[in-house]
């Protein structure tokens, strides 16, 4: 047995649990679109005084997106 087939068995074997558990990509996805949704949310209501207007349609699209990814992973979450 060589020694790199002989580390992947070692590798195959790690009992170390994961963080959140193997739920770790639907709390990701939640997040950054709950992160999405917050930011962009805060920068059209409160935008910088000196940086002019702030992007309405991007930041719009970016609500949208992070509605649909936070759905997206509390759906997964709850099925």
């Amino acid at each position: 047995m060589s020694v790199v087939h002989g580390s992947a068995a070692l590798l195959a074997q790690d009992s170390t649990p994961v963080f959140l558990g193997k739920d770790f990509f639907p709390w990701m996805v939640l997040a950054l679109g709950a992160a999405l949704v917050v930011g962009n949310g805060l920068a059209l209501l409160r935008p910088k005084a000196d940086a002019g207007p702030p992007p309405v349609g991007r930041a719009l699209v970016m609500i949208g997106l992070g509605i649909v990814a936070s759905g997206w992973g509390l759906a997964s979450l709850i099925a």
